[in-house]
């Protein structure tokens, strides 16, 4: 019998609404065409339900899954059977082996979501977080006055930092991060990446940029933390037309205040516009009695063609906030978090089923 936390029937009615959609139905085509030999097994169809019901339940195992599907007669139903905690693993691997059709259908789901929503992906936001990977990352066997440890359950993830939240402490961590670019319209993410903690996060930007533009959207302002701030990602960003956003570093230009505009004893100047084809902005005497009364400033990380501290920046910067947004949704709502593997290309699958089960929702939804 269900227990009284398993979801209401209309999840399972949820599940079997995906399952039929053409995104879903042409990767469990795609992934029978590879079934040649062998036992048949249980249907690639309740293995791909499987895996959406994973996320949509938010459960952080494969054996948690098997067990509700078993108790739940909906989703029983809506699934075609009950498959083990066996045919769970060996079909990840399957998913594994054939990841490039896992990327095109969610390439697909994304192309369509783009079709009903043109302005999708005109601002976006960039950031990483943190995943604490299923494994013991301690340098020190023991204690900290222990020898050094020189093995460990996942050789694939790294020690990175993170910044502390309400219910924990900033601090070193042992894992993954997980590297997105994000809508800020619809907060769905575009594009995403999964590296070890130690990988710098601005050596992911240009991926992202690039992953997000190749599939068919076209980013014009692209919005980051203080923690990417430097003249490469102002150059990464310009180069592909896109307009850089970026909090400053209080470094010692930005002490000295030389990230302010122009001034003149009739006070600051005012913005009058952006050039991107010369690469400046433009910036006017605020009584025009100086001479030039207007000058072009050359754009770089003090002076981009969105200036700081105007309205405009402030107002764009304020949508950063939408991969904060994403990313507490699909750790707490879609079981992106707690991590349950080990090794970073199965880590990598575990993402993209997530990222996979959430997007085909929203597809549903917008359809719907």
């Amino acid at each position: 019998m269900a227990s009284s936390n398993v979801a209401s029937a209309r999840d399972a009615a949820h599940v079997g609404a995906l399952l039929v959609s053409p995104e879903i139905a042409g990767l469990i085509a795609d992934l029978q065409l590879t079934r040649w030999t062998g036992r048949p097994g249980y249907p690639i169809r309740a293995m791909v339900g499987l895996a959406l019901v994973k996320s949509v339940y938010a459960l952080p195992t494969w054996t948690r899954a098997v067990n509700l599907v078993r108790d739940h007669a909906g989703l029983r139903d809506t699934l075609g059977a009950a498959p083990s905690d066996d045919a769970a693993y060996r079909f990840t691997k399957k998913l594994r082996e054939h990841n490039a059709k896992l990327t095109s259908r969610i390439e697909e789901v994304l192309a369509a979501l783009h079709g009903t929503r043109p302005d999708m992906g005109r601002t976006i936001a960039i950031d990483g977080s943190d995943m604490p990977a299923y494994a013991n990352g301690h340098r020190h066997v023991g204690n900290k006055n222990g020898p050094l440890r020189t093995r460990f359950a996942d050789p694939d993830a790294g020690w990175g930092h993170r910044s502390s939240i309400s219910t924990r402490k900033g601090g070193a961590f042992y894992g993954y991060k997980v590297h997105a670019a994000i809508c800020t319209t619809t907060e769905l993410p575009l594009a995403w990446t999964v590296k070890a903690a130690n990988e710098s996060e601005q050596d992911m930007v240009p991926g992202l940029l690039d992953a997000a533009t190749g599939r068919g959207f076209a980013p014009g302002v692209a919005v980051l933390d203080k923690g990417y701030d430097g003249q490469p990602m102002y150059d990464e960003c310009e180069s592909r037309g896109i307009r850089p956003v970026i909090a400053l570093k209080e470094t010692p230009a930005v002490k000295a205040g030389k990230h302010k505009p122009p001034a003149c004893e009739h006070g600051e100047w005012t913005f009058a516009g952006a050039d991107a084809k010369r690469g400046a902005s433009k910036w006017r005497c605020p009584t025009g009695e100086c001479h030039p009364a207007s000058v072009w400033v050359k754009a770089d990380r003090l002076h981009p063609l969105i200036p700081h501290g105007s309205e405009r920046w402030k107002a764009l910067y304020r949508q950063r906030t939408a991969v904060e947004r994403e990313f507490g949704r699909l750790k707490h709502e879609w079981g992106m978090l707690p991590l349950r593997v080990r090794r970073i290309e199965r880590v990598r699958l575990h993402v993209d089923l997530t990222m996979l089960a959430m997007l085909a929702s929203a597809l549903l939804a917008a359809r719907t």
